[in-house]
């Protein structure tokens, strides 16, 4: 081993023993400590090593083919979202979030990849300082992630490992595959997209934290070998060019499907797809169905005997309208469950309604329905 393959090793290790200490003293810093820690160790790898320019052929190619998976990745998880129901994202879009999230987020994503794509150029070929600067960025992404009382029982360690350690692993060893075969900005274009997407959008799929952890494990592991079956194949222009073509219709259809998804499934706009959990509307309706609820504005003009959705005790209830009362300023609104016995023992107003179901696709929802019920 070269003086500066030894010294970009001990580096390492120096460094993994400092974030294993760094967990257990309290940050000031919040958001911003890792993006501190990250600017110091960028400065030093500098004055030590050098730098060295992202130069590689096949850099746009996996950049593009990443961007299809990506397309594909929301797309599954979108309609994994209506078998596993949806939740509201936390509103980052003002001042106060994009200086304590957004920013430090990007920030450190971009100061990491540029790190990450040194540590590898500058191990040569190297199999231990490939696998050590792997190891190292599973520790950096560990920081203030564990405590002492991740260790005080086998199900805290089990729950650490399953839950933390193994998708942390997945993410760092594709991460660090893809960057040493083609240059940073592939894996920079992965992670951006993956952690700033929920900054972003109103609402997303909501999977227990066991269902989340195995598409954090998993999906990262099918683009490190997509990739891989890249690199095995011979390619000539000919092909080549026929198939960055066929790869351009496919980005717009898939880019259109999930924009679909994304605003069928929002509640933000027009119409709005949800889960019938219970059975309370049978025959009409039945648990597991999944119906589409058109908004409206005018909701003095509902006709009795239509369905709508309304929202009740932090729910959404999809139930018949069967009675209306003026009152001074508004109506109260009265409905009820095609298969039960009595009329909702509750008043609704306009401002609780969402809108009226129009359309019914039966049966995809169930798995939603025996998820919650567990």
């Amino acid at each position: 081993m070269k003086n500066s393959q030894k010294k970009l090793l001990i580096f390492q290790i120096v460094l993994i023993i400092i974030f294993l200490l760094s967990n257990f003293v309290p940050s000031i810093l919040g958001n911003y400590f890792k993006v501190l820690i990250l600017f110091i160790l960028l400065i030093i790898f500098k004055l030590l090593f050098g730098f060295e320019k992202d130069n590689h052929r096949d850099t746009k190619n996996i950049t593009i083919e990443i961007l299809i998976y990506l397309l594909i990745y929301f797309l599954m998880y979108y309609l994994l979202g209506v078998v596993i129901s949806f939740a509201r994202t936390i509103n980052y879009l003002h001042l106060k979030g994009i200086i304590n999230v957004i920013i430090p987020t990007i920030v450190t994503i971009v100061f990491q990849e540029i790190l990450r794509y040194m540590m590898l150029r500058k191990s040569e070929c190297s199999r231990l300082l490939l696998v050590s600067t792997c190891i190292f960025f599973v520790f950096f992404d560990l920081i203030r992630m564990f405590s002492i009382d991740t260790f005080t029982s086998s199900h805290n360690i089990f729950m650490f490992i399953a839950l933390t350690l193994l998708p942390v692993i997945s993410r760092n060893v594709f991460a660090c595959y893809v960057s040493y075969k083609t240059g940073y900005k592939p894996v920079l274009l992965y992670m951006l997209v993956m952690n700033l997407f929920q900054f972003f959008v109103p609402i997303i799929p909501n999977p227990n934290e066991y269902i989340y952890s195995i598409v954090e494990l998993v999906v990262p592991m099918i683009y490190m070998y997509r990739i891989y079956k890249y690199f095995k194949k011979e390619r000539d222009e000919r092909i080549v060019r026929e198939y960055n073509k066929k790869r351009t219709g496919n980005i717009f259809f898939l880019t259109i499907l999930v924009i679909f998804l994304v605003y069928i499934t929002s509640g933000y706009f027009y119409y709005h797809a949800i889960v019938i959990a219970s059975g309370s509307m049978t025959p009409n309706l039945l648990k597991g169905d999944v119906v589409v609820i058109e908004k409206i504005k005018d909701k003095k003009n509902i006709e009795i005997g239509t369905v709508i959705a309304y929202r009740y005790s932090q729910r959404i209830i999809v139930h018949r309208l069967v009675k209306k009362i003026n009152v001074d300023g508004g109506i109260y609104y009265y409905t009820k469950g095609d298969a039960n016995n009595e009329v909702d023992n509750y008043k609704i107003t306009e401002d609780m309604i969402i809108g009226v179901v129009n359309i019914r696709v039966p049966y995809i929802g169930y798995p939603t329905v025996w998820l919650n019920e567990l």
